[in-house]
């Protein structure tokens, strides 16, 4: 695992708390690896999931920080989602 996929677990579980999904997510850090959120938390794995959102490291560092917004980064291109797109929504609501 990655130095930034574990950091990103990290600040993930900090942030989401003990708020769960009622689905999964995946998210791909291109390049450096993948993490999944779901009812059991924030880990470092490919395994799949209702949806899966990939971009780069800066992109997802800033979604993390808050200078991005998601729906934003999405609707320019920056953000792939592939999958349910309302577990995106409801994990995006989250973030920001």
């Amino acid at each position: 695992m990655s130095d930034i996929v574990a950091a990103a677990v990290k600040a993930l579980s900090e942030k989401l708390g003990d708020g769960v999904l009622d689905g999964s997510v995946k998210f791909e850090i291109e390049g450096e690896g993948a993490l999944i959120i779901d009812a059991n938390g924030v880990r470092a794995s490919d395994d799949d999931a209702d949806v899966t959102l990939t971009a780069d490291a800066d992109l997802f560092q800033d979604i993390l920080s808050g200078d991005v917004n998601p729906t934003s980064a999405f609707m320019s291109g920056k953000l792939k989602v592939d999958g349910d797109m309302g577990m995106a929504m409801k994990l995006g609501s989250i973030l920001s």
